[in-house]
């Protein structure tokens, strides 16, 4: 029990640290390659936040295990918005620019339409996946030259704070950022899930029902930790262009990476067996939060706490049913 303890303790200090490196590096790599914070979390913070859930779902796609490949996905996908968005819009407003509502948005929320209907159809064929990585691809190339062409003077303004790495030492301090957000989710997951079910035994439940307590709450949040505390470092530091762009990236990497190798690797059988629910709120909530980014072009408090509750509601139900 001390020990698992302990993981805890030391899986926070992790994605604590990690978080905040991966922001620094970050930003050294928009300076250097003069891209705005955006970019940087739609791609690199982004991607690099999401290892977990493609670590996750390819080992499921090679143990043909659909359920997890694509619940992980999806519950990940709830997760970054309703709480880890909900949550850093209450600790500060999330202002939103036009090419965030115009383009980044839109084209995240076309990556959750296109999953929910070829989860839908049964199965996620190999083609889909291929297509829908190099949609991705093609995403990214064009943020970035959109980025160097279009320079945001403000955003590159606000970036003269933070400490400056090289090339190499930033690279470096991504890499190790995200082995430290990774391996502390990893431990903060194993050591939540000893200490649960120690309490539970303790109180009478039985391992079955805390596996299914702990595959509900710890795992489905574990996996998002990262994005996580790396959207409430860049908040933190002032860079809520980074915490938005770590979401959006997230979400958007989620599918047109995550579920797209993993269903190239092996094709994704039974998507659509007992998801419905949780594709319908998947959708839902990503129209809501484009729908708040034009309100006042910004996320504020009470969105975010929408936001919350609704990621709330949705946990009640998925441990009601």
């Amino acid at each position: 029990m001390l020990l698992d303890i302990l993981f805890v303790l030391i899986g926070f200090w992790l994605l604590l640290k990690g978080g905040d490196y991966l922001v620094e590096g970050a930003v050294s790599i928009a300076r250097i390659a003069r891209l705005s914070p955006m970019v940087i979390g739609i791609s690199v913070v982004g991607f690099g936040t999401s290892s977990p859930e493609l670590l996750v779902s390819i080992e499921a796609a090679w143990q043909h295990s659909s359920g997890i490949a694509i619940g992980n996905v999806v519950g990940s996908n709830i997760a970054n918005i309703g709480m880890i968005l909900g949550i850093v819009a209450l600790i500060c407003r999330i202002p939103v620019k036009k090419e965030s509502m115009h383009v980044d948005l839109p084209f995240m929320m076309l990556a959750v339409v296109l999953l929910a209907l070829a989860g839908c159809f049964g199965t996620i064929h190999r083609w889909e996946g291929i297509l829908g990585f190099l949609l991705l691809v093609a995403y990214v190339m064009w943020k970035v030259r959109d980025s160097r062409h279009h320079p945001d003077q403000e955003a590159a303004a606000s970036l003269s704070a933070f400490r400056q790495f090289k090339l190499g030492g930033a690279l470096v301090v991504i890499v190790v950022s995200c082995i430290a957000l990774w391996g502390g989710a990893r431990l903060l997951i194993d050591g939540a899930k000893e200490i649960a079910m120690t309490l539970g035994t303790c109180l009478g439940a039985s391992p079955t029902e805390m596996e299914r307590i702990i595959g509900l709450t710890i795992v489905a949040v574990g996996t998002s930790l990262p994005e996580f505390f790396a959207s409430v470092s860049a908040a933190r530091k002032g860079q809520t262009d980074m915490a938005l762009g770590n979401i959006i990236g997230s979400v958007t990497f989620n599918i047109l990476s995550v579920v797209c190798i993993a269903s190239a690797i092996s094709p994704i059988h039974n998507s659509a067996d007992g998801f419905l629910v949780d594709y319908t709120v998947m959708v839902v909530i990503s129209f809501i939060l484009y729908w708040f980014s034009h309100l006042h072009h910004a996320l504020v408090r009470w969105e975010g706490a929408i936001l919350l509750v609704i990621y709330l509601l949705y946990l009640g139900y998925t441990f009601y049913v």
